[in-house]
């Protein structure tokens, strides 16, 4: 009985050291790679629900969404932002040194350069951080921890199952998409934002992998909280084309904000970079608690700045005071290092932007006061597509959250300009990728190794070696019978070496010669070899499985040269 049972062990782990290795190193679409990517998916999804029970749970505690505390010295509720950077601090420095990076711009770091491996000790601290950060009231949002935690989750599982780099690349993403879904219940948006802002590439093969990880998200999402669309009880009015000129000069207006508060975010977290963190955690909770005094309404994910951007006959001076609140608690929470997303800050502010120009216009123009939801939804849309220059992604995100496609026409036409005004005019960047520079992470890769990313060294390697004892008579005579296999053998050192026969031009006599060749684990991908090999554009490595022992492989520089100048890198 037992034997079979044997037998079958070995035949799976057979199956994963090879046939799967093979099929995931490849740059191409599978039934194997779509199936790991939902798996990783339900766990980085259940991680999001978690986390998201745990949000509710705080605030149903503290009720900061629903009481107005305006004021009110003796509300104890108006030291939660104190109270949270106290927590925010125990727990960073609680947690290792090493593991202190975390956020977005952290995440695209290391999908640019790391094929997405972020250490499983960073998620404690971003799970527990953010938690606080949120539940205390901060004005930051929730898809920073979910990208991090879904990135995380998915990541950590695939290299578990120790998976080639270029699949965890894609498991990674797959994390990410199923983390922004199931904070929204937005999967079509994930999969945009995931393209357009963190892989910013389109590769068809990573397609399915990341839309059933967004599924998955969603699907999680609703079976918890319901199928609830955020933004949908904002009421949207188709406008007609005779209004467009006044669209317009929305979009120049909003393209000027956003680059304003992208130059002062970016001023602030520059500036504090060399602070002590307790400073800077202090800082921000002074700031958020000052400004809860007066405007409670301005902190938040946004939330609260949206429901008093849509409400009926809205004061246009309470309008402008919480902007110019939302703005300062963001930068100041942000910029100073609270842990936690923009995109929920961006919507807060960009519909206050939107509220107020569909007011101000319609002093002017009366006929604009039906379309106030709509300048919100369009303000909502600008300033995240311009502050994170991901248009596209904005554009779905409101699409799924409103679950009104009528937004889709007027609010293309108002983020054009706003996002050429800000990016040309202003010179705008990405937050994050500024915040990468900021931070000292560099990102920057070369067109070549990073299509050399896509493919692991086993959709490659040439099976067909030779590996002999280190003798030379011996190592002669089956060198001479290789007919064109790899030569192989292990010196004194127990370094491997490759063999080759060179042809002596004075005597014509050929004559056995050994160089060094470095091993690389078989779950790397074509970039390690052209690290490896480029320094002199010849050569080879040799591809091993778990131990530099069991050698599976070699790939040799006319190999790669070979790859690579087939078009398909």
């Amino acid at each position: 009985m037992q034997l079979p049972i044997k037998n079958a062990i070995k035949q799976c782990q057979k199956y994963l050291d090879t046939d799967l290795k093979d099929n995931l190193s490849q740059a191409k679409i599978s039934v194997q790679l779509c199936s790991l990517a939902l798996a990783f998916a339900l766990v980085a999804s259940g991680v999001i629900i978690l986390f998201r029970l745990l949000l509710q749970w705080f605030n149903d505690y503290t009720q900061t969404q629903e009481l107005d505390f305006t004021g009110n010295f003796g509300d104890w509720r108006v030291l939660l932002p104190l109270l949270g950077a106290l927590l925010i601090w125990v727990v960073a420095i609680l947690g290792s040194k090493r593991y202190k990076r975390m956020g977005i711009a952290y995440v695209m770091q290391r999908m640019r350069l790391h094929y997405g491996k972020i250490p499983l000790q960073s998620a404690p601290g971003q799970f527990f951080q953010a938690l606080f950060a949120l539940a205390t009231n901060f004005s930051v949002g929730r898809e920073g921890p979910a990208i991090h935690l879904g990135a995380v989750s998915a990541s950590v599982m695939a290299e578990k199952f120790n998976l080639p780099d270029n699949s965890v690349r894609i498991m990674c993403a797959s994390g990410i998409a199923a983390g922004i879904a199931a904070t929204f219940n937005a999967p079509l948006a994930a999969v945009i934002f995931v393209f357009e802002v963190v892989l910013r590439e389109y590769k068809v093969h990573y397609f399915f992998p990341i839309m059933l990880s967004a599924i998955c998200g969603a699907v999680s999402s609703q079976l918890v909280f319901g199928n609830i669309h955020e933004y949908d009880q904002i009421g949207v009015i188709s406008i007609p084309l005779s209004q467009y000129p006044i669209l317009l000069v929305c979009g120049v207006t909003l393209g000027c904000i956003a680059a304003l508060f992208n130059h002062s975010l970016l001023k602030v977290t520059a500036t504090g970079q060399s602070w002590p963190l307790i400073y800077r955690l202090l800082l921000a909770g002074t700031i958020t608690t000052i400004i809860g005094l007066f405007l409670p309404q301005a902190l938040g994910s946004g939330d609260l700045a949206i429901d008093h951007a849509i409400s009926d006959n809205p004061s246009l001076w309470l309008l402008v005071g919480l902007l110019v609140g939302k703005i300062i608690a963001t930068i100041a929470a942000i910029g100073l290092g609270i842990p936690g997303g923009i995109i929920g800050p961006l919507f807060g502010i960009g519909a206050l932007i939107g509220s107020i120009l569909a007011i101000v216009s319609a002093f002017f123009f009366p006929s604009i006061t039906p379309y106030v939801g709509l300048y919100t939804i369009i303000g909502m849309t600008a300033m995240m597509g311009v502050c994170l220059s991901a248009p596209l992604a904005a554009l779905v995100a409101l699409l799924e959250l409103t679950n009104n496609a009528a937004i889709i026409l007027p609010a293309m036409f108002v983020t054009i300009p706003a996002f050429l005004i800000a990016h040309q005019a202003f010179n705008t960047k990405s937050l994050f990728y500024k915040q990468m520079e900021i931070m000292g992470l560099d990102y920057k890769i070369s067109s070549v190794k990073l299509g050399l990313q896509k493919k692991g060294v086993r959709a490659l390697m040439d099976k067909r070696f030779v590996i002999v004892r280190n003798n030379d008579e011996l190592l002669l005579e089956v060198l001479k019978r290789a007919q064109g296999r790899s030569v192989l053998t292990q010196n004194q050192a127990g370094e491997m070496e490759m063999l080759q026969l060179e042809l002596q031009v004075v005597d014509d006599m050929s004559t056995l010669t050994r160089h060094p060749i470095t091993g690389l684990v078989d779950t790397c991908t074509l970039k390690e070899v052209y690290d490896v090999l480029s320094r002199e554009r010849r050569g080879e490595v040799f591809i091993y499985q778990r131990t530099v022992e069991n050698v599976v492989g070699v790939i040799s520089w006319a190999m790669l040269q070979k790859e690579i100048n087939s078009g398909q890198i």
